[in-house]
């Protein structure tokens, strides 16, 4: 089913194929109409580039994120303010290594239950070279043991694939962090291979021209996911500073979203990668005490290093973006008494 309704979507792709020719502006909101009307996302006023995208501050994210050479989806909320931006917010977006942050939280709420904690132990799951799409499950050996503390911390600051493959069973596999994430009441998010797995059967499809609902979110999901973990609305205020704090620390992604943000604001973040995608998800701590929920998926632009750049302008632009809208509401309001400021 899924696969006639993307063909579908392909062979409307073919035939707007003449629309590059296009100012920047009409790519935008023609695309955008292609892959809603494939999804059933129509808006129900006029498609138009200015309807859809009001205000200077919306523009220049829609500009930054316009899909003549790739989709972008970008969603982000001032948790301060409550004002949402989005592009593409409503469509699926590989995750690739994003997930890890659901898969981290499904086995923290497990910690809380009693049924592990941070030092249970266990291997890490190793792929065993094999053929592209030669089994339902890439073939992985038991390595090391480490504790889940150790497991999370490199699973997140340093994107270890055998980590999270090595909690990820020990959860129950990706229906329980599925699970997890829709009694937190947040749909379009879907983990269906292991780490090991999706990536020897990485580039079946160029997620540019063709939406895989497999192992994809939207932008306003994992935003979504974001926002409760920081609010502390999914887990224990333990959990979340184990969380939260190993976001602190990531090392991967320099180029991406901490790229242009200044150094006196914090970012807590996790990236992912795959075949002819880039992402980057995460939290802008600003210095005004505001906390910004940030999810950006950038497919094609040529290059990885083309869409880092793009990652990298996106959320700077949100971040400038944001203080002024804050300070335009209400330029009087302290907003480093925000609930949660400077956590982590």
């Amino acid at each position: 089913m899924a696969r006639a309704r993307f063909s579908i979507f392909a062979a409307g792709l073919a035939a707007a194929a003449a629309m590059f020719a296009m100012p920047a502006a009409a790519q935008a909101d023609e695309l955008q109409s292609s892959f809603d009307r494939a999804l059933g996302t129509e808006l129900r006023q006029p498609q138009t580039f200015e309807a859809i995208y009001a205000g200077s501050f919306q523009q220049r994210i829609a500009e930054l994120a316009e899909p003549s050479r790739g989709r972008i989806g970008v969603a982000a909320v001032d948790l301060a303010t409550g004002e949402e931006i989005m592009v593409l917010g409503d469509q699926l977006f590989p995750m690739a290594s994003t997930s890890k942050i659901a898969v981290a939280a499904a086995y923290l709420e497990m910690v809380e239950k009693e049924r592990f904690s941070l030092t249970s132990e266990f291997p890490l799951l190793l792929p065993i070279r094999s053929a592209k799409f030669s089994s339902a499950r890439a073939p992985v050996r038991k390595g090391q043991y480490m504790p889940a503390i150790d497991l999370i911390e490199i699973m997140i600051t340093r994107s270890s694939n055998p980590a999270t493959d090595a909690l990820l069973a020990a959860v129950g596999g990706p229906d329980i962090v599925n699970e997890w994430v829709r009694r937190q009441g947040i749909a379009d998010f879907s983990i269906n291979r292991d780490i090991a797995t999706l990536v020897r059967d990485d580039g079946e499809y160029n997620p540019a021209t063709h939406i895989d609902s497999r192992d994809a979110a939207t932008p306003r999901a994992m935003a979504r996911l974001l926002a409760g973990l920081y609010r502390g609305d999914f887990l224990s205020d333990e959990s979340r500073r184990v969380l939260l704090g190993a976001m602190s620390r990531t090392v991967t992604g320099k180029r991406r979203i901490v790229a242009h943000i200044p150094a006196e604001a914090r970012v807590s973040h996790k990236t992912g990668s795959l075949n002819n995608t880039s992402s980057d998800i995460g939290l802008i701590e600003c210095p005004d005490g505001r906390t910004i929920a940030v999810a950006i998926y950038v497919t094609g632009q040529g290059t990885r290093l083309a869409r880092e750049e793009r990652i990298a302008a996106i959320a700077r632009a949100l971040y400038d973006g944001f203080a002024v809208r804050a300070q335009q509401q209400d330029p009087m309001r302290n907003w480093a008494s925000a609930p949660y400021s400077n956590g982590g």
